[in-house]
């Protein structure tokens, strides 16, 4: 198995750590300069702090996309095409009340409220988001481990996939509506059993110290920082343990275009455009400009995760 290194951040990228750590210690630093407003937006509506510990797992050195671009910068089909729309369309959008069902091939099938996966021990992890449209975030999130979930449901021996679904409410997502869909909805992603249990992947509730904001999947999404960000499937209903591999909704929409495993691979082109490089939102440049940086095979993840694809060829099982 070949692993992959990579070379630390420069320095001009770090960050302290007391000014990443959480919402609360970047505000209590910018309060005693007096730049409070010009160090994070104001909170956006309905959301709430959110008490997590630091995740042993998060990058270390990697600086966080500023707020403002997280939540005003976003994929997120159910509410609109454009990336401005998630954040202007989904005001209406009602987070609650909100259950999550697991079920499917597992031993104990659960329905859990999300007011109660809050008070779960929480952490707060800074991963790389990297787009399959070539741009990409770092993202402090603030979740709590797929594996310990799926555990509480006992996976049976048979079950070899993850299926999540999205949920579906027209009337608050505009972009479900219409009479030309971009996608069939529920949005549906899926993971194999491995790679859901890795350590790794997590289910997000919160970013930045705070609930995640409707345009960023609330109340809860899958994050799998090693896989385009297209996997991460937002506002989660439905977890199924499946014996086969879910068909997707970016892979049924366009198979040449959007694998099933969506590693993110600096060798495996885009049909349309190159993923050799990347654009990082809010470090400023164009798109063609010097703010562009080389993508990194599984997007930086490749010595803990590399492992689950031996022996795999990842140009076709893209």
């Amino acid at each position: 198995m070949r692993v992959f290194r990579y070379p630390a951040p420069p320095s001009s990228a770090i960050t302290p750590p007391a000014l990443w750590l959480s919402r609360r210690a970047i505000l209590a630093a910018a309060a005693g300069a007096g730049l409070t407003g010009s160090i994070l937006p104001p909170r956006p509506a309905g959301a709430a702090e959110l008490a997590a510990r630091p995740g042993a797992l998060s990058g270390t050195g990697l600086k966080p996309t500023p707020l403002r671009d997280v939540t005003h910068y976003n994929n997120f089909y159910e509410f609109g095409l454009e990336k401005t729309d998630p954040a202007e369309h989904s005001g209406a959008f009602h987070p609650r009340p909100w259950t999550v069902r697991v079920d499917g091939m597992v031993a104990k099938p659960r329905t859990y409220d999300i007011d109660a996966l809050l008070t779960r021990p929480l952490e707060e992890r800074t991963y790389r988001m990297r787009c399959v449209e070539a741009w990409s975030m770092v993202i402090p999130w603030i979740g709590f481990a797929l594996r310990d979930l799926l555990a509480e449901v006992e996976p049976l021996g048979s079950a070899k996939y993850v299926a999540f679904e999205s949920v579906v409410r027209p009337s608050e997502m505009p972009g479900q509506g219409g009479v030309l869909p971009v996608l069939d909805w529920p949005y549906v992603e899926g993971l194999r059993l491995d790679e859901a249990m890795h350590p790794l992947t997590i289910l997000a509730v919160g970013l930045y110290g705070q609930t995640l904001p409707n345009q960023n999947g609330a109340p809860i999404r899958l994050v799998v920082p090693w896989k385009y960000g297209f996997k991460g499937i937002k506002s989660i209903v439905r977890i199924r343990l499946t014996d086969r591999q879910p068909r997707t909704s970016w892979n049924l929409r366009a198979p040449d275009e959007y694998g099933f495993y969506a590693n993110v691979n600096p060798a495996v082109d885009h049909p349309r455009w190159s993923q050799a490089s990347e654009r990082p939102i809010g470090a400023g440049g164009g798109f063609f400009g010097a703010a562009r940086q080389p993508t990194l095979p599984f997007n930086g993840y490749g010595e803990q995760v590399a492992g689950l694809y031996a022996g795999m060829d990842l140009r076709h099982d893209f």
